[in-house]
């Protein structure tokens, strides 16, 4: 077989569009080309699988490769697309079967030693990979974050052999169970305001009406203290709004497991810029 199929996702924004990997061997000069809008990120990982394929021992074949990345007209951007590359190569050359592939979605960055390295929006992707019917494969350290959607089935990879290993039926890697959350939220009290009761009594309405808030005043009279204190007033969230929540902070790796269905607060300085809030880039 010269052609193996697998399927990824592409971040864009908040959504996380199935992208399929599709690796084609051909007869020719070796070469290594992958097209689909990839960024300079994606063009690196030719380098990455050979030398992982290679450390792991596996055949690196001296043929002419194409890994296309469809749908081409959407971005791909950085290293997660090491995973799915490798593991099309290695089908597309017979060193592992292909029937299992079409049962996953994959995700992961490797290293040159054939490690699994953490990616970014793992829990958005994931949140998309349930509804299509398929499993997760991705790194062991995006196990507990993805596994906190719900019905997802996510498969957790320390490195390339050990995946390699789960689709020969060599070795069976167990889907990730999700540690329930226990832990309550922990907000500064409100309680510890002295005075303000007119602010106060306001915040009170909004958050029992659903309203929006703008304070404003002179530096130093309690506008941050007040607002910091505010998602300690706020119901309980969702799983939907936890989920939403945690994708966003997933989408630049700062999601916390540990801090799940806590409510983000964000102080940036009075003089911050509007790339600086909502951050900058294409």
């Amino acid at each position: 077989m010269s052609l193996a199929v697998l399927y990824s996702r592409a971040l864009s924004g908040m959504e996380a569009e199935l992208v399929t990997v599709e690796v084609h061997l051909a007869n020719g000069l070796p070469s290594f080309t992958i097209v689909g809008l990839p960024e300079t990120e994606v063009k690196e990982s030719k380098d990455r699988v050979r030398a992982a394929l290679q450390n792991c021992q596996f055949d690196f074949p001296a043929r002419r490769i194409t890994v296309n990345l469809a749908p081409a007209d959407l971005p791909k951007e950085s290293g997660r697309y090491d995973l799915p590359i490798a593991l099309g190569i290695l089908a597309a050359t017979g060193q592992i079967p292909a029937d299992k592939l079409a049962k996953y979605e994959y995700a992961g960055e490797l290293a040159l030693t054939g490690e699994l390295r953490a990616i970014r929006g793992a829990l958005a992707m994931t949140y998309r990979a349930a509804h299509s019917g398929r499993a997760f494969m991705l790194p062991e350290t995006n196990a507990a974050e993805a596994a906190l959607v719900e019905d997802a089935i996510v498969y957790p990879a320390k490195t390339l052999l050990q995946v390699a290993a789960h689709l020969a039926g060599r070795e069976t890697i167990q889907p990730y169970i999700s540690q329930p959350q226990t832990i309550a939220p922990h907000y500064p009290d409100m309680s510890e305001v002295k005075g303000q009761e007119q602010v106060k009594r306001a915040l009170e309405i909004a958050a029992a009406g659903g309203h929006s808030v703008l304070m404003m005043g002179p530096p130093g009279t309690g506008k941050s203290m007040l607002a910091a204190r505010f998602p300690g007033i706020l119901p309980q969230m969702t799983e939907a709004e936890a989920l939403e929540s945690a994708a966003l902070q997933s989408l630049d790796g700062s999601f916390d497991v540990a801090k799940w269905k806590t409510r983000p607060y964000r102080a940036p300085h009075h003089t911050a810029s509007g790339v600086a809030l909502v951050g900058g880039g294409c």
